[in-house]
């Protein structure tokens, strides 16, 4: 049976009792090309511990355990993680279970992300294996289009989820997939994207700190950078301006403007300040 056929996939939902479930999200990718598209984003090899999110039947879980080797597949829907323990090959481990509780440390160091995930759960996801102990060497996900390319924004375009995601990695998006690919169709289109993960954030900050001054600088998306972070920050209009000129920036810059060096200068020349 090949599940990315879908008179195929239909069938194995349909002898298994199951739907698919709008309350987890899960829209099963139907198209081979583009189910090695992401395989091949994740440059598998025979030495990889890959953990996927979200394996659904199976559809990519198989081709992984046969490319890599280990399988960590996290399943919170009880129905679907019973049916992949069936026959399963002995490098797959399948968990029940919601992967924002899933113990990463239990991986390997240097293990990877492959996964065509639940669109609502892209940010959380991808803050939650950015920020933790034991991160993930390179994702390769599936999520909705217009997501991906907030993530790998350029410095004009930049976001909240754009600085978050590029201070721990250096993401792409790598293809587009069209919603008819999926079962059932989503309302949006979806892409690849890719993300290396560095061995070290972009720079050295403390991290609360560092993100409570991008989340004041992105308060007021229209406003520009000294507005924002006078209110984001509780400072006077001058002081801010003043800042934007240590840290080497124009008064007139806005958020969406500043790349990840220029959020390291202002982001030094606040803590130097004692202001955040």
């Amino acid at each position: 049976m090949d599940l990315t056929n879908l008179n195929d996939l239909r069938l194995a939902m349909q002898l298994a009792g199951l739907k698919a479930s709008k309350g987890l999200g899960q829209h099963f990718l139907v198209d081979r090309s583009s189910l090695g598209t992401v395989m091949a984003a994740g440059e598998l090899t025979p030495d990889d511990t890959v953990l996927e999110v979200g394996p659904g039947l199976g559809t990519m879980t198989m081709p992984l355990t046969q490319a890599v080797g280990q399988v960590v597949a996290v399943e919170q829907d009880p129905a679907l993680a019973q049916l992949l323990e069936r026959d399963r090959p002995a490098n797959l481990q399948v968990v029940a279970g919601d992967i924002m509780q899933f113990d990463l440390g239990t991986l390997p160091r240097g293990y990877k992300v492959v996964a065509n995930i639940p669109y609502y759960l892209t940010s959380a996801l991808l803050r939650r294996l950015l920020e933790a102990e034991n991160q993930p060497q390179l994702l390769a996900l599936l999520i909705q289009k217009e997501v991906a390319q907030r993530v790998a924004a350029k410095p004009g375009k930049m976001s909240i989820l754009a600085v978050s995601v590029q201070y721990y990695g250096q993401p792409k998006v790598v293809h587009m997939v069209p919603r008819q690919l999926f079962w059932p169709p989503p309302n949006v289109d979806s892409a690849i994207l890719q993300i290396h993960v560095g061995d070290q954030p972009a720079f050295a900050a403390d991290r609360d700190k560092l993100f409570r001054l991008v989340k004041a600088g992105f308060g007021e998306r229209r406003k520009m950078l000294k507005n924002s972070l006078a209110g984001g920050l509780n400072m006077s209009m001058e002081l801010a301006a003043e800042l934007l000129d240590a840290a080497g920036l124009e008064p007139t810059a806005r958020a969406q403007e500043l790349s990840l060096p220029e959020w390291k200068q202002l982001y030094r020349t606040v803590v130097d300040a004692e202001l955040i």
